[in-house]
């Protein structure tokens, strides 16, 4: 099978449909193999009768149904675990995102040999209120990370088989993919400019607290990827650090009160006292937290979990 197409989904009755034909035209006039993945994340509208009617008028569709909302990260892995296609592209189901760039994606990924794939949409239909906090949040991504993508959270992606069966989208990582990939071990990232539609049907499902979260999964994944099999690299550079800091105020005050000021004010009374204490303690904690998060990752039972491209 060419390709797999993921739609992750959250009451859009009406869109489905005409999202179909569109993507079925698509895939007839480049004769692609394919088959269409609906995940339908607990919609409260007809999603799911619209789907159980699109695949009795096409065997290609299939779909998934969750039993409540977990989420677009749930609705994504659900379909990655599924999906047959030596391509997988993902896409919204509001027709903001246009099949029409499927062809011109996959032939990135086959014939341009890119890992992934991500789409930009350069020209957005959306409200100031939302493309500014997106230019903010794609260029801290891009800073953290070293991955040169304008767009990190477009929905419309395309990747190689092995790339979806390699990474583990949880949480509301799913903005994060192109990240996780390149902690698996996929480097070859691409991206091409893509057509964003103005919204049809609907209205839209994200509010601005995403953005919060959005930063704060950030930290997560950076984390996660440079330091979940050495913890203590972390945590334990911070606790040195801060204790000799504080160390070095202490020796400080002592060579101070015994050689330089020998009044009778107290150590305690000066404000570098309160550096030192507060600087060691915190290096101690922070150092015990590097050894305990190793502790906790040598009984962990992914501590040896290693990706394996090929075997002979």
């Amino acid at each position: 099978m060419n390709i797999s197409v993921v739609v992750p989904l959250y009451n859009e009755e009406e869109s489905l449909p005409e999202l179909h034909d569109w993507i079925v035209r698509v895939m007839t006039a480049n004769q692609f193999s394919y088959e269409i993945l609906f995940i339908n994340d607990g919609s409260k509208d007809r999603s799911w009768e619209v789907i159980q009617q699109l695949h009795s008028r096409n065997t290609q569709v299939r779909g998934i149904k969750f039993q409540r909302n977990y989420g677009k990260s749930a609705a994504l892995f659900a379909g990655f675990e599924a999906a047959k296609g030596e391509v997988i592209i993902t896409m919204d189901a509001d027709l903001q995102d246009s099949p029409d760039e499927i062809p011109e994606l996959y032939n990135m990924i086959m014939k341009e040999d890119y890992d992934l794939v991500s789409g930009w949409k350069k020209k957005r239909h959306d409200p100031i209120s939302k493309t500014i906090p997106t230019k903010l949040f794609n260029w801290a991504t891009r800073k953290l990370t070293g991955i040169s993508l304008h767009d990190f959270n477009c929905g419309l992606k395309a990747y190689k088989k092995v790339v979806v069966k390699s990474v583990e989208v949880y949480g509301e990582m799913h903005r994060y993919v192109p990240v996780l990939a390149k902690f698996a071990g996929f480097t070859k990232i691409g991206e091409k400019v893509v057509v964003h539609q103005a919204r049809k049907y609907g209205t839209t499902k994200f509010g601005l607290n995403r953005f919060m979260n959005g930063f704060l999964d950030l930290l997560s994944v950076v984390f996660m990827g440079r330091f979940s099999k050495k913890p203590m690299h972390f945590f334990g550079a911070i606790g040195t650090l801060l204790f000799i800091v504080g160390f070095a105020f202490a020796f400080w005050l002592g060579i101070s009160k015994l050689f330089i000021d020998k009044t009778n004010r107290l150590i305690a009374s000066r404000a570098e006292f309160y550096i030192s204490l507060t600087s060691m303690i915190m290096g101690v904690q922070f150092f015990l937290a590097g050894f305990t998060a190793e502790l906790i990752g040598r009984n962990s039972t992914t501590r040896n979990h290693y990706l394996i491209e090929k075997e002979i």
